[in-house]
């Protein structure tokens, strides 16, 4: 157990009947009449739900024990994924559900973090950008546009993005994970 004053971003908390919820954003409130309380915003670790939740000041909640690792991603059996564990080599099944789109971004033997609670794996953090190929685009046709134009083309995960004109199969693109856009050319 511990106090709302103990209450950081990136915390996850055990609520209503066991439910777990990270704390995205906190602020302590201490009005000028009244007693001070702590307004959070609270993202549901399994829905992904996101609700405001206010708590008094000096509240007990409880503090869930989850366990970040640094894995390794090795292959997809077709129902999960498998991750093997670099430090104690213990491989890891995180099922398609808990990856969810995270999976259009996650390449062979890339390390990614995996939070994991009583032995269930909850969610899997990608790095901010990767780096991948464009395995199949199209031509990049000019037309008659004011700005610059995009075009689909897929990358060598099956996922599918929007990359400008002049960027042809083969070649290596910087991806953001959280949005899918297209960041730039990797040399």
């Amino acid at each position: 157990m511990a106090t709302t004053n103990d209450l950081k971003n990136g915390t996850t908390l055990k609520l209503d009947g066991g439910e777990l919820w990270n704390v995205v954003e906190f602020q302590h409130v201490k009005p000028g009449k009244g007693g001070a309380f702590v307004r959070t915003k609270l993202k549901n670790v399994t829905s992904g739900k996101v609700v405001d939740k206010t708590f008094n000041a000096g509240a007990k909640v409880e503090v869930a024990n989850v366990d970040r690792r640094e894995m390794q991603y090795l292959y997809n059996d077709g129902e999960s994924y498998i991750f093997m564990d670099t430090d104690t080599y213990d491989q890891v099944e995180v099922p398609a559900k808990v990856v969810g789109n995270s999976a259009d971004y996650l390449l062979e033997s890339a390390t990614i973090t995996v939070a994991i609670n009583e032995g269930v794996p909850l969610y899997v953090e990608l790095p901010p950008a990767v780096e991948v190929e464009i395995s199949e685009t199209g031509p990049g046709v000019q037309g008659d546009r004011s700005t610059g134009g995009t075009k689909s083309a897929t990358i060598e995960t099956g996922a599918v993005i929007q990359v400008p004109l002049f960027i042809t199969t083969g070649e290596r693109v910087k991806v953001d994970t959280r949005t899918g856009d297209y960041l730039g050319r990797v040399n």
